[in-house]
Formats: structure tokens, sequence, C-alpha cells
């Protein structure tokens, strides 16, 4: 079981949510409706701007004011801010409605019916790119939209790096955001085997049973193929572990996110596929938010 606790955070959903432990990394902007009233007095000098944000505050809509300025700086006209609002409270994921969000300081190209990056994957990615060589090569497995591949790349031009996907639609995201994608299972398209220095991803790992946790905006919106990961959630983590195994050099690096405590069951997975120096890394409340391992030259 995974203790509810409730917390204040940043946008991303509308309505009043609880926060629990795996679903946590999905429920970024938890918090009492009031906190978005305050927004409301800031832009109450732009009339158009206090209208929208009053909508999105009724919504339930915590980040409010950022939100409504987003809305009303990238809408082309009276109209399409019209149908952007009544999406968005509906709960419709703003990054969908945009078409962009900004991941690690730059914009990426979002596009419905692909899972939104979160801000916690921001420290994967920095902490990949710091262990890429120079004309180095990367694999990003679920890379989504690409927001962790986009990053290794605009951080390390000269590296060669590649997205994986088994979804359509999110691999065309990725292409956009100017990320070479492979639509496959993991790993199986690429021959690259023992020549990788980074392999990355960010799977599924919210156990099936505790999909009803996440906020319901979530739940009603994001694919599930990118939320489901098994009965204790480490389905794909597993399998991700194995293709990394073989697409790994000796001494190339996994950095995986996970979340909860499951870095309990992730570490001897690890060691079973020949990785060592297994650090699981936290945010600043202390939560689990992803482990880097290395790949050792043995292999079973």
């Amino acid at each position: 079981m995974f203790r509810a606790r409730t917390t204040t955070g940043a946008t991303g959903h509308c309505g009043p949510m609880v926060r629990y432990g795996l679903t946590a990394h999905y429920a970024q902007s938890i918090g009492p409706v009031d906190q978005a009233r305050r927004h409301t007095r800031r832009v109450s000098a732009h009339p158009v701007l206090a209208s929208v944000v009053e909508r999105l505050v009724a919504a339930g809509c915590v980040a409010a004011s950022e939100e409504a300025a987003e809305l009303v700086a990238a809408a082309p006209d009276e109209p399409t801010l019209g149908e952007w609002i009544r999406r968005r409270e509906r709960g419709e994921p703003l990054a969908w409605i945009t078409a962009t969000m900004v991941f690690c300081g730059r914009p990426l190209h979002l596009a419905p019916g692909v899972y939104v990056p979160r801000t916690q994957s921001e420290e994967l990615a920095r902490r990949a790119a710091a262990l890429l060589p120079d004309r180095g090569r990367a694999v990003d497995l679920c890379t989504g939209a690409g927001a962790v591949a986009a990053h290794l790349m605009a951080q390390i031009p000269t590296a060669a790096v590649v997205g994986v996907d088994i979804d359509v639609r999110a691999a065309a995201c990725a292409r956009r955001n100017r990320v070479p994608t492979a639509v496959a299972d993991l790993a199986e398209p690429l021959r690259a085997r023992g020549g990788i220095d980074v392999v990355t991803a960010v799977p599924p790992y919210v156990p099936t049973g505790e999909l009803r946790l996440l906020p319901a905006d979530v739940r009603r919106y994001e694919p599930r193929l990118a939320l489901d990961g098994g009965g204790d959630g480490l389905d794909l983590v597993r399998r991700v572990i194995e293709a990394a195994a073989l697409l790994l050099r000796p001494g190339g690096w996994l950095l995986m996110e996970i979340g909860g405590d499951q870095d309990r069951a992730v570490t001897p997975a690890l060691a079973a596929s020949r990785f060592d120096l297994v650090t699981p890394w936290r945010d600043d409340d202390g939560d689990l938010r992803g482990i880097a391992s290395r790949a050792t030259g043995s292999r079973a």
C-alpha cells in the first residue's frame, strides 16, 4: 500500500486530488483552490486574462494565472482561445492544447494522445547528458515525445541519439522534436549491440492496481500505455534492463525513472544483468525519482 498525502505543486492538472506514493510523479498541481484564487488578484488589471483565470480557478486549476497567460499568449484569435479554455476546463492537458511545453528550458512539441513529460524527468535528462561523451551514442527507450533525447541532442550536438517507442503517435511527436525515432518494442530494431554509451528510459512504472489513484484528468486523457507498469509496476522496467544489457558497451550507463520503493526490487535485477555502481537519486522531498547503473564487461 502507498500512503496518501496532500501536496501543493506546479502546473499540470485541474481539480483537487490526493498524492499517492508512485502516483506522485503524475500529480504535479495538487493544492487548495484558494491558492489559485490569489493569482486572480495579480492579473485583475488585465480584463481578458483575469476572465480566463477566473474560469480556470472555477475548474480547479491551481496554477490558473500561469496557465491563463500561456493560453492567451498562444491563441491566434478569440474563438480559438474560447475553445482552448473549454478544453482546459474539461481537464485536457495544457501542453496538448497549445501543442508545446518547456522541458529543460527548451520548447518541446506535444500532440494529443502523447504522454506529457513531467518536470521531474528533467533530472534524468541532465544526469544522462553529463555521462554522454562527445561523439557518443545514446538510445532513449520509451521516448514518448522525445523530451530526454532532445535534451541530449541539444547538450551534446556531436552525439548520435536515437529514440524508440512502440506508440506511433509518440514516435511522430518525437520526430517533430527532431529526434530520430524508431517505432518498435524497445531495442528490437537496433543493431548497435554492445556499442551504446548511454541508455535512458522513462518507462511506465505505476502498478496496475494503483492507476485508480492517479489524478482524474491523467486517467481520462493520458495514454495508459505510458502509465501502466503491470502488477508491481516493473514489467517494462525489467525489459528495459534486459535491452540495455544488450545495447550498452562495457562502462556504459543506464538511467531509468522509477518511484516509490522500487529501487529495492530494481537493484538486484540490475545486478543479475551485470550492472554495478547502482545509484538511486531522490528529489528534495526525499522521494525516489530514478536509478543509474553502469554496465560491466561480463554478460551472463
